[in-house]
């Protein structure tokens, strides 16, 4: 991927690319620069953040390696910009914040900002810009973290921008977290490679199955299953990367007769935040929920994942089952949150060799 600059590029032919036409432009120095969409992690670069996540990880198992670990970043700051609804992705983002001792500030309000005196949100970033060296943001408007990043390198102090969750297109880092548990499950069986994956739910409005059905296509043999109600069936964009990738699918309404056959289920709640007219309580999902009787069915080494909050979709009686880790997933996003944060800053390879010299 040849790498491009943000600063070379105007907004108008910038936002007429497509995303994956707009990935080199994220890089800098051969490494993330800024995290902003999906399509922009290679194979090659996912595996080296979940080698540094387990890293970063084992390192923390200890005061040594806490301390170690919390001195890499200590002089810089983060922001974290939150103008949409967040539990795990704030908890999460703060707490890898502090794991690489980032010192933070947040707004997770724009009610609490000046956008509530007319400020436009491109000059509150840019306000926050002025006093610390990492935005981490989560928007309901799609798109909007690729042009605060564009804004902000045609600025005098470009600073990295991480897409924490951006409308309803795209959740990058939640995907890193879900290619992680995935490589962390599947790590004596083969990994990823080879094997079958079910997204289940609301597929149409949920950017956590769209980031990472686009992930999937980066690994040999992956097939897809989208199961979901007609009305929330999976975007054709996504279904055209996955044929562009020649990635195999099957759009399914039976999810019952899918169960047997795969080695993972990602299951998401109903996205009614997104409703006009209330027009997901119209729509009959009790057929597209994991109860405790699919237990039998499932196969004994596949797993059961959701990026949370759940509702009915999965009974929780199914929790104790070592097949469900979406608990996993939660503490999983710490780990290769910090190591996005280590490797934007720079810090892989010091935190690599102590890995190697120290554990």
């Amino acid at each position: 991927m040849n790498e491009k600059a943000l600063n070379q590029v105007s907004w108008e032919k910038f936002s007429g690319m497509t995303p994956d036409e707009r990935a080199p432009y994220f890089m800098e120095h051969g490494r993330t620069y800024h995290a902003l969409v999906s399509q922009q992690f290679s194979r090659p670069i996912l595996e080296d953040l979940c080698s540094l996540a387990t890293c970063v990880r084992r390192i923390a198992k200890t005061r040594e390696g806490s301390s170690f670990l919390q001195s890499r970043l200590f002089d810089k700051r983060a922001m974290l910009y939150f103008a949409q609804p967040s539990t795990r992705t704030y908890l999460s983002f703060d707490s890898a914040c502090q794991t690489v001792g980032l010192d933070c500030m947040d707004v997770r309000d724009s009610s609490t900002s000046s956008e509530v005196k007319g400020e436009s949100p491109e000059d509150t970033i840019r306000t926050f810009s002025s006093y610390t060296d990492l935005i981490i943001m989560r928007h309901p408007a799609g798109g909007f973290a690729e042009r605060i990043a564009w804004m902000l390198s045609n600025t005098s102090r470009p600073v990295p921008v991480i897409n924490a969750g951006s409308g309803k297109d795209q959740h990058p880092t939640q995907a890193l977290l879900d290619i992680y548990t995935l490589e962390r499950s599947f790590e004596n069986i083969g990994g990823i490679d080879g094997k079958t994956v079910a997204f289940v739910g609301d597929l149409n409005r949920g950017r956590t199955a769209r980031s990472l059905a686009g992930l999937l296509t980066k690994y040999d043999g992956v097939k897809i299953y989208f199961v979901a109600p007609p009305e929330l069936q999976i975007g054709v964009d996504i279904l055209a990367q996955l044929d562009a990738a020649k990635v195999p699918y099957e759009i399914c309404h039976e999810f019952e007769q899918v169960i047997p056959d795969v080695d993972a289920i990602y299951m998401t709640r109903i996205q009614d935040e997104w409703d006009v007219d209330n027009e997901s309580r119209l729509i009959d999902t009790s057929k597209f929920y994991f109860t405790k009787d699919h237990l039998s069915i499932l196969k004994k080494d596949a797993v059961i994942m959701h990026p949370l909050p759940r509702r009915k979709e999965i009974d929780v009686a199914v929790d104790g089952d070592p097949r469900a880790v979406y608990w996993r997933q939660v503490r999983n996003g710490m780990w290769i949150r910090s190591a996005l944060i280590l490797s934007i800053f720079g810090l892989d390879d010091k935190v690599r060799g102590y890995c190697e010299e120290n554990l």
